[in-house]
């Protein structure tokens, strides 16, 4: 495995913005913002990885598990486009899932041909316990931050998704939708 030494020399300007952080000139790349979210990514999904390797389980596992949970009677078609997978990768997970007890599967109560999706008991309680860790990890980086500068965040956060975006899912969470996330 290669070694990355991270020295204070490394940045693309020497002038400083908000907090220390290195601000850099027009049509610098951001290195310093890029390399944090992949650091970020990393040990935010690593915690949940590491619980799902002794279920057979993988990260795709769990965004499946997250959205079905957190949206009971999620369609398969809005899930696809949420996630931005074909039917093959997600069938393969959702079999697995729906073969070992964690999601069901019932039809539409209007359209038959719906397939709306449940987690079970069993899978509430695996994504209880994922989203444990991750909350532990949110609460620990946020501990030291004001009110201010977690509404900052979270802005961030959003402004880093896709406006264009037309997931089902991305509109009940900023409140466009009718459906509303479980708590």
């Amino acid at each position: 495995m290669t070694d990355i030494n991270f020295s204070r020399g490394a940045t693309t300007s020497d002038s400083q913005g908000a907090e220390g952080v290195p601000a850099p000139r027009s049509g610098e790349m951001r290195w310093d913002i890029i390399e944090l979210l992949f650091f970020a990514y990393r040990d935010f999904v690593g915690d949940a990885d590491h619980e799902l390797e002794a279920f057979g389980f993988g990260r795709a596992h769990h965004r499946v598990m997250h959205f079905v949970y957190r949206y009971p009677g999620l369609k398969v078609a809005d899930l696809l486009d949420v996630l931005r997978i074909t039917k093959q990768s997600l069938g393969r997970v959702l079999k697995q899932l729906l073969d070992e007890g964690y999601i069901v599967q019932k039809t539409g109560n209007n359209d038959r041909r719906q397939r709306l999706l449940y987690a079970t008991p069993k899978g509430e309680a695996l994504v209880g316990k994922l989203a444990g860790l991750q909350t532990d990890r949110i609460t620990s980086a946020l501990r030291d931050i004001n009110p201010e500068g977690v509404a900052v965040i979270s802005q961030f956060l959003r402004a880093m998704i896709d406006r264009d975006d037309p997931d089902k899912v991305l509109e009940a969470i900023f409140g466009t939708g009718s459906k509303k996330p479980r708590e």
